[in-house]
């Protein structure tokens, strides 16, 4: 019995040291699982948007923004007023107080406080207003300087921003016809000075839509470009005397005396070469420093923000803050001059405004202020005008916070030390490039896609860059980095893994040693985990929701016709000019679109309710959103037309849905389906 009880005890004990055992080996593990979670980032854990109110009465669609010295924020409207906001940070929760200023001008999307008073751009002039009786109001409205008019409403015109030889600088819309943008009036498509006595310099040509611009560090100006005919895709660029930027409708005025550019409109070929090759042929042409891949990286570029002494956003002091309209976001720039060259990469910030982004401005804590309007221009935030403030809560996120070109790839610097492991392995990364058409159609779809293998990956001893050796780079293209795989040390993913950098020229100096330790082998593919942005598979899909519901050719089973002839068109703001069909369900309908707006559109018939998924869905296909006519793939769309440039038309075949109900169209181009929309209604 003693003998059987010490059995029982020895047994006893060593299934509680097995327990005991075990239950380490559980803690630890879990522990270990807690040490290696990957935390995962969001915009939100970093930048707060505060909206400011504005009240009921007052249309605040801004057109410019400055601060004044006792911290007012003046706005001016595309309604022609400009009003002083008292408190618009909402300081011990007091709301803000509006009152109106000036009043009765034409469209004033620029302003800014230069020397004891405020300037306001008008459509045809530069505009001091003074409030001389000191009651509030201005009552002198004075002409600096005007240009004139050809009455097209697309000659707008932007500015003033002070240079540093202290001229006012502003920039004039090209107007629209037909289907191109052309100079219907003097120095329209230029940007110009005004020195501070009153007389005009004519600067640098070949601007579209210039509709923003800014002065950085270096005091050298960048000016946002915004998709068109001659523009393949949103950009900015280095802006300096005599340059020519690529849209030759204003070279009509190159002969006047006074012009800093030469060049003629028949000096610009029109063969749809990447705009980088045409520029070494015609010396004036001027590449973009940093283009912003169309859908991507916006629509229509915007507010421009240097990020000065203050601002309070974060790690990255010396770059550029740059709006989207047509997509409410803002992106950030890192520039870097090469040769005397301009060039950088643009990454993703701040997504998630209530209306389209047009200026941006900084507040006196270092909060950036964000004027939107969307009317007639459309935006992915849905209210048709607004002002909201952006607040960095102090904590840095990891990010990529620069990219520098090296003569043999590029070199990534994070605002965080890198986990070693991840950032040396190849497949944490991948590198592309693609260009763009430069030719009279408006925009482009990517061309010349290529990838750019990784030789070899070297990590700094801080662990804050690292340096990758890529081969296939080429000038004049856009690389696309992505660097998902790689986390923090502290285990946190980028909260934003890709850029787009513009490489103009490459740099002189050592090459990286490629060693044993840091080759790559180049058998083994480069390449994370599937990707948001993925741009190979999307043409595939689409083309297959093209084949299948894209009929332009009437059937021959209709020997009677078609029951229903429909003809659509677009009207001014983002509209079809038919906003409701009635239709029985089965019926056969031959559908006319006329795309006879200044922008591009189609005409996609969803089922009911989808028409926003569908929308969003055209805005992720991405890189080759305009190869498939930005028309997603899925069973959310029934019939739709191929993407239609200004002027052109296209007519559809199909047969009304045999399920009553609404079904909605819409324009899927991203950013329009938010407002361009209709309803084809089926009735029994």
């Amino acid at each position: 019995m003693t003998i059987l009880y010490s059995m029982l005890s020895r047994l006893l004990k060593r299934m509680l040291c097995l327990a005991s055992c075990i239950g380490v080996a559980a803690h630890l593990f879990a522990q270990s699982q807690t040490d290696t979670a990957i935390h995962v980032q969001k915009e939100e854990d970093f930048y707060t948007i505060q909206t400011v109110p504005i009240p009921e009465s007052i249309l605040l669609e801004v057109g410019g923004m400055t601060f004044l010295p006792d911290d007012a924020l003046a706005v001016s409207t595309r309604r022609g007023e400009v009003w002083i906001i008292t408190n618009p940070y909402m300081k011990n929760g007091v709301r803000p107080h509006y009152r109106l200023f000036a009043q009765g001008m034409h469209e004033v999307l620029g302003l800014n406080y230069i020397n004891g008073d405020l300037y306001a751009v008008q459509r045809s002039e530069l505009t001091r207003l003074r409030d001389l009786d000191g009651d509030g109001e201005a009552d002198e409205y004075e002409t600096v300087y005007s240009w004139p008019l050809a009455a097209n409403y697309h000659e707008f015109s932007y500015g003033p921003v002070l240079d540093r030889d202290g001229n006012m600088v502003l920039t004039l819309n090209l107007g629209w016809v037909v289907d191109h943008g052309e100079s219907l009036s003097k120095w329209h498509g230029w940007m110009i000075k005004i020195t501070p006595d009153g007389k005009m310099k004519p600067f640098a040509a070949g601007m579209r839509s210039p509709a923003a611009f800014a002065v950085n560090d270096k005091g050298d100006i960048f000016y946002a470009e915004n998709q068109g005919d001659w523009v393949g895709s949103g950009s900015i660029t280095h802006v300096a005397e005599g340059d020519f930027v690529g849209n030759p409708a204003s070279l009509v005025w190159s002969h006047l005396p006074g012009s800093t550019v030469k060049l003629k409109r028949e000096d610009i070929p029109d063969t749809g070469e990447p705009k980088y090759d045409v520029a070494r042929r015609v010396p004036g042409l001027k590449p973009p420093s940093v283009w912003f891949p169309h859908t991507v990286m916006g629509v229509s570029t915007a507010g421009i923000l240097n990020y000065d002494v203050k601002g309070e956003m974060g790690p990255f002091e010396g770059q550029l803050f740059v709006g989207d309209q047509g997509q409410s976001k803002i992106m950030r720039v890192y520039l870097e001059q090469v040769k005397g060259v301009y060039q950088g990469i643009v990454f993703p910030f701040r997504e998630g405004f209530s209306s389209g982004i047009l200026r941006l401005n900084w507040g006196s804590d270092g909060s950036m202020f964000v004027g939107m309007t969307s009317r007639g221009w459309g935006s992915t935030g849905r209210a048709p005008y607004g002002l909201q403030r952006m607040v960095w809560n102090g904590k840095t996120a990891f990010e990529m916070k620069a990219v520098q070109a090296k003569p043999d790839g590029f070199e990534i610097e994070f605002t965080q030390p890198v986990d070693e492991r991840s950032a040396r392995n190849a497949a944490s990364y991948r590198i592309s490039s693609f260009t763009y058409k430069y030719h009279h159609n408006y925009g482009s779809p990517v061309i010349n896609q290529g990838s750019c293998p990784i030789k070899a990956i070297a990590v700094s001893p801080d662990r804050l860059k690292v340096r990758l050796v890529v081969d296939s780079l080429r000038l004049g293209y856009i690389h696309e980095i992505k660097a998902e795989g790689v986390l923090s040390a502290e285990r946190n993913t980028l909260l934003h893994d890709f850029g787009f950098y513009t490489l103009n020229q490459l740099p002189d100096g050592d090459k990286l040693v490629i060693t044993a330790e840091n080759r790559v082998n180049l058998t083994a593919p480069q390449h994370g985990h599937s990707m948001q942005h993925e741009t190979a598979k999307a043409p595939v899909a689409a083309s297959k929701a093209v084949d299948i519901k894209h009929n332009t050719k009437q059937p021959a089973a209709w020997t009677k016709g078609p029951d229903h002839s429909i003809v659509i068109a677009t009207k001014p703001g983002l509209k079809f000019d038919v906003e409701m069909i009635t239709v029985k369900a089965g019926s056969k309908i031959k559908l006319l679109f006329n795309n006879n707006d200044d922008m591009l559109h189609n005409l996609v018939i969803t089922r009911p309710g989808a028409a926003d998924n569908v929308g969003e869905a055209a805005t992720k296909l991405g890189l080759n959103g305009e190869k498939s006519g930005f028309v997603p793939a899925g069973p959310n769309i029934l019939f739709h037309t191929r993407l239609l440039g200004p002027t052109e038309k296209e007519t559809i075949y199909f047969t009304a849905p045999a399920q009553p109900g609404d079904y909605q169209y819409v324009c899927t181009y991203p950013g329009h389906y938010v407002v361009m929309r209709g309803v084809l209604r089926v009735t029994k």
